[in-house]
């Protein structure tokens, strides 16, 4: 799908491609550096930081900073009190805690045992929960107090260990008959010496460190392996490429839980001496208060937030700040402009991969809109391949291999495996479960015997070799025997004023081929839904196949932590008003407006 108004170009000077090259090529070669076989780990990391930066802060929490040996002492107190408990080299432990200060003490502390923690999303309970305790194999779970009722549901009551760690802010309501031993009391008195190295011995850095679950859009999600080494190499690239230093402080307000923030924002902050300002949750009307409170240099974005940013009213500080540097993935040309051209000049680092991906790319050269750059396709792993989205298959050719895009044509994303077994960079680390890495492995992709991982998300490259994210592959559908992208449509319908979110999702309609094309639209505080604005404007601005058919209007987004828009349940919905309480329309030509949804107004929309 080719829309008449993509890329939003902004003031951007063209960069030679050698120019960005080498920018990457000093990624690269730090990266090869780290080796499975090494036997530096988290916790030699930690304990070395605490002797070079000692007094330095590490985390800033609500009204408390803790220094760099405050962080290694406190995490020592943890992991004297889990070795008591029986926890050894090699152990599973579980944790399950908001965003604060205790969550890097339990997860550093179990660390210098050599066990591997097993981060648990927060938001869910249930069958969910007990999946991801199951499929980790974890033997006890570290829970913050705030986090226990989700463990006193009948699918999980029971079936392992608790260690409950207090939460002031949150204290849990009364459980039925849950017990959990009080591990935050045990810490208080605990040895405050950094573990005997033998507690850990064997273990190298191509172990595993940490279990981070991914957001996957079907099924229950899946246990990425992230290694030591994987960690520590993320830190020492992200340090170099955005030229981190000790003084910068990151902000950090997405869920720990996910590898946003303690892969990249906390091992890089690490790596430099750097601090990080954590927050429980994302505000947008105290975001810029925090920055200037705690002179944040370094924020990481995912899905929506800037949009959210630019939503507020604006003011005469705006640009009164010491933020130089946005990095992350989600943030489109059209609102990357905007926010630049409110906030500030910046530095912006987006991006594509994810959590357990052997490939990525990172725009070094502030594009906007462009989620990274391959100026030689010889030096790096990444392929863009033919996705046929009707079939739901990739294109082969006449000998059975995948074909490479050409520049301007959209294709999934892949990353070549490459058989260095000491090496980490490129690696596909995989899951806790082999059937489910095996699933992400394509075979016989260029030739007989070579393989990839499989992204599952849709990109396209240009001439100077600009790569965009398009749409995960699940997401894009056919409507009028054309692809439709829901990412692009979102872009552009969200570029109305008044809008504050937008998602773009198929429906299934009877007598129909292909879905009609449904947007879900969230007006700012103040703002209504004006259907013949928004008719208005998503006619002028898109290709008649892909200006929605039906609109839905809910009062607030619906979002997953990590803000990226939950599509599943709105798909699931569709447009039948017995499952859906919000405003429906449906799209009138004749009337040149969206009308509300009855079966004549449906009828008269699907002849027209």
């Amino acid at each position: 799908m080719n829309l008449p108004n993509t890329p939003v170009e902004a003031p951007w000077k063209p960069v030679p491609r050698e120019v960005t090259q080498a920018q990457l090529d000093r990624r690269a070669a730090i990266a090869a550096r780290y080796r499975a076989s090494d036997p530096a780990t988290l916790a030699d990391m930690l304990e070395a930081a605490a002797l070079e930066h000692g007094p330095r802060p590490l985390l800033h929490c609500a009204d408390r900073c803790f220094s760099y040996a405050e962080v290694n002492r406190l995490a020592n107190q943890v992991a004297h009190v889990a070795r008591a408990q029986g926890v050894r080299r090699g152990d599973v432990v579980a944790l399950a805690m908001e965003n604060r200060a205790q969550f890097f003490l339990a997860w550093f502390g179990l660390s210098k045992l050599g066990a591997t923690v097993a981060f648990l999303n927060t938001n869910i309970s249930g069958r969910a929960l007990a999946h991801e305790l199951q499929t980790t194999s974890a033997r006890v779970a570290l829970v913050g107090e705030e986090c226990l009722p989700a463990f006193d549901a009948e699918e999980v009551r029971g079936c392992i260990p608790l260690w409950r760690w207090a939460d002031a802010d949150k204290p849990a309501p009364a459980l039925h008959g849950l017990t959990a031993m009080d591990f935050g009391a045990a810490t208080v008195q605990a040895d405050e010496a950094n573990p005997d190295a033998s507690w850990r011995a064997g273990l190298t850095a191509g172990d595993p460190c940490v279990y981070i679950f991914t957001s996957g859009t079907t099924g229950l999600p899946k246990a990425a392996v992230i290694s030591h080494a994987r960690w520590l190499m993320s830190g020492a690239v992200m340090r170099e490429t955005m030229s981190v230093v000790a003084d910068d402080c990151f902000y950090t307000f997405l869920p720990l839980y996910h590898g946003a923030a303690s892969l990249s924002a906390g091992s890089t902050a690490m790596a430099a001496g750097a601090s990080l300002s954590v927050r429980r949750k994302f505000s947008k009307r105290e975001f810029w208060a925090d920055v200037r409170r705690h002179r944040i240099t370094v924020c990481q974005y995912i899905g929506e937030i800037c949009r959210y940013l630019l939503s507020e009213p604006e003011r005469r500080d705006d640009r009164q700040h010491s933020l130089r540097t946005m990095v992350g993935a989600g943030l489109t040309a059209e609102v990357w402009t905007r926010f630049v051209e409110r906030f500030g000049p910046m530095q912006i680092y987006e991006g594509w991969g994810s959590t357990e991906a052997n490939t990525n790319t990172i725009n070094v050269d502030n594009r906007p809109g462009s989620c990274g750059r391959v100026p030689f396709w010889d030096k790096t792993n990444l392929r863009l391949v033919r996705y046929d989205v009707e079939a739901e298959a990739h294109v082969r050719n006449a000998d059975g291999f995948l074909v490479p895009c050409q520049p301007g044509e959209v294709g999934e994303a892949i990353g070549l495996l490459h058989d260095y077994p000491d090496i980490i960079a490129g690696r596909f680390e995989g899951y806790t479960a082999a059937d489910e890495t095996e699933k992400k492995i394509l075979r016989n992709v260029f030739r007989r015997g070579d393989a990839a991982w499989a992204s599952g998300d849709l990109l396209r490259c240009d001439e100077d070799g600009y790569c965009f994210f398009v749409d995960r592959m699940g997401d894009t559908f056919r409507w009028k025997s054309e692809n439709v992208s829901t990412m692009e449509v979102a872009d552009v319908l969200g570029e109305l004023p008044g809008v504050e979110s937008v998602t773009v999702y198929g429906v299934k309609v009877p007598g129909t081929e292909g879905r009609a094309g449904m947007a879900a639209v969230v007006m700012q505080e103040g703002h209504a839904f004006d259907p013949r604005d928004f008719h208005a404007h998503a006619s002028a601005q898109l290709p008649r196949y892909a200006v929605p058919l039906f609109v839905r209007v809910p009062p607030e987004p619906d979002m997953t932590s990590t803000f990226k828009l939950r599509k599943v349940d709105l798909q699931r919905d569709g447009y039948d008003p017995a499952r859906v309480a919000d405003p429906l329309f449906v799209r009138d030509e004749a009337a040149q407006c969206y009308v509300p949804l009855s079966d004549e107004t449906v009828a008269r929309a699907l002849a027209s």
